[in-house]
C-alpha cells in the first residue's frame, strides 16, 4: 500500500480522469516563452531532482506531510527562456477539464515543485500521477494534478474551481484542518503549514 494511500489521502477527480498511460504522456510548455517545448517523462527525470518535505493542505479540511520527489518548480523555469511580461503560469490537467492559474511570485517558493515521486514510490495516477503540481504554500487546487501543460501569461485566469467560488491567489487561510499523519485536528494560522 502505498504512502498516500496507507494516510487515507481523498481522491479527487475535478475535471476528468486521464485516458493516456505514462509512456503516451507528455508536457507542453507555451505562451510567453521563447518557444514551445514538449517534455516526455525521461526528459523531466533527466533535469535536476530534488527532495522537499512539505504539506499538501486541502480546502477541503485536510493536510498531509510527505517527502515529495520531483524538480523544484526554480529549476525547471530556469531553462526557459520568459518573454517580456510573463508573470503567471497556468497549469492543465490532461484531458483539459481542469485548469488552475498561478502567480509567478508564488511559485518562486524553495518547495513548489513538479512531483514525480512520494516517499520513495511513484507518483500513483490517483493522485496526479506521473506528474503533479506541489505548491504548499496555497492551497491544495493550486497544485494541478496530471500536468498536460503549462502556458506562461501575463495576467491571473479563473480555473475550475476558481469559476466555482474558491479564491483565485489560492491563499490557506487560518482555522482547523485534519492532520492526515496523525489523525488529529489542527489548528492552523495561514499560509504554509509548517507548524506540524
Amino acid at each position: 500500500m502505498s504512502y498516500l494511500t496507507s494516510h487515507r489521502m481523498p481522491v479527487f477527480r475535478a475535471g476528468g480522469w486521464p485516458t493516456i498511460g505514462p509512456e503516451q504522456w507528455r508536457l507542453k510548455v507555451d505562451g510567453l516563452v521563447d518557444r514551445e517545448r514538449e517534455y516526455d517523462l525521461s526528459a523531466i527525470r533527466a533535469l535536476p531532482q530534488s527532495e522537499v518535505d512539505a504539506r499538501l493542505t486541502s480546502v477541503s479540511g485536510f493536510s498531509l506531510r510527505a517527502r515529495w520527489q520531483g524538480v523544484l518548480w526554480r529549476d525547471f523555469v530556469a531553462q526557459l527562456e520568459l518573454l517580456p511580461g510573463a508573470s503567471h503560469a497556468t497549469f492543465t490537467s490532461q484531458g483539459g477539464g481542469y485548469t488552475t492559474t498561478v502567480s509567478l511570485k508564488d511559485l518562486d517558493h524553495p518547495r513548489v515543485m513538479l512531483v514525480l515521486g512520494v516517499e520513495d514510490e511513484p507518483l500513483e495516477k490517483d493522485y496526479g500521477g506521473p506528474l503533479r503540481m506541489l505548491v504548499p504554500h496555497l492551497w491544495g487546487y493550486k497544485s494541478a494534478k496530471w500536468l498536460e501543460s503549462i502556458t506562461l501569461g501575463e495576467r491571473m485566469l479563473g480555473g475550475f474551481w476558481e469559476d466555482r467560488g474558491y479564491t483565485r491567489e489560492g491563499t490557506i487561510e487560518p482555522g482547523v484542518t485534519l492532520d492526515l499523519n496523525t489523525g488529529e485536528r489542527r489548528a492552523i494560522r495561514g499560509g504554509e503549514v509548517t507548524e506540524f
